[in-house]
C-alpha cells in the first residue's frame, strides 16, 4: 500500500524529501502497529503542503534499499524493549548494534540488519529516526490491544512532530 500526500503548487516550499514507513503483520495483532499508525496519518491535512511519502512496509524490510536518497526516514514498528505494553521508544538507527551475523538469503535479514547493512553500503538516509512500541499480543488477529490502541494517537504525535522538526531545519 502506498500513500503520498497531494500534489504540490509551483509557489509550495520544497522540504528534504521524508519518508515514514510503518513496518509490521496485521494479521497479528500488535505487530501491525506501524501498518496502523500510517493508517491513521494517511491523509492528515497537516501533511497536504511536505514532500512526505508514507510507506507500508509490511512484513518485509527490503524496501529499505530504495530510500537511500531520503533526507530523514520515520520507522514505526513493534520493538520488544523489556518495558510495558504501550511504552514507546525514539532511536536513531546509529543507535543500534547489530552482529554481523547475516543469512544466508537477504529476504531473512530483519530491519536493524537492513538499516546496518544500508550504512555499510554506504546507501542511507542521511537521518534515520525509529519509533518503536513495546507489544503485548503477538498471536492471529486483526486488531491491536486496547492498550496499544489507546497509544496510536500519541504515536502519530510524535510521526508528525518528527516531520515538522525537518521542515523546519535550515
Amino acid at each position: 500500500m502506498f500513500h503520498k500526500a497531494p500534489e504540490k503548487s509551483i509557489n509550495s516550499v520544497q522540504t528534504p524529501r521524508i519518508v515514514v514507513l510503518g513496518v509490521g503483520n496485521m494479521l497479528m495483532k500488535d505487530e501491525g502497529i506501524g501498518i496502523h499508525v500510517i493508517e491513521a496519518l494517511a491523509g492528515n491535512p497537516l501533511l497536504a503542503n511536505i514532500n512526505v511519502e508514507i510507506l507500508d512496509g509490511g512484513t518485509s524490510p527490503d524496501i529499505l534499499h530504495l530510500l537511500g536518497e531520503t533526507g530523514k526516514l520515520i520507522i514505526v514498528d513493534a520493538v520488544k524493549g523489556g518495558d510495558d505494553p504501550g511504552s514507546i521508544y525514539r532511536f536513531h538507527a546509529q543507535d543500534i548494534t547489530v552482529e554481523n551475523n547475516y543469512p544466508v538469503s537477504l529476504h531473512q535479514l530483519s530491519l536493524f540488519e537492513s538499516l546496518d547493512m544500508m550504512d555499510c553500503m554506504g546507501d542511507k538516509p542521511e537521518e534515520t529516526v525509529i519509533i518503536g512500541v513495546e507489544p503485548k499480543e503477538i498471536r492471529a488477529g486483526l486488531e491491536l490491544s486496547p492498550e496499544l490502541e489507546q497509544k496510536v494517537p500519541q504515536i502519530v504525535k510524535l510521526v508528525l512532530d518528527e516531520i515538522m522538526e525537518e521542515t523546519t531545519k535550515c
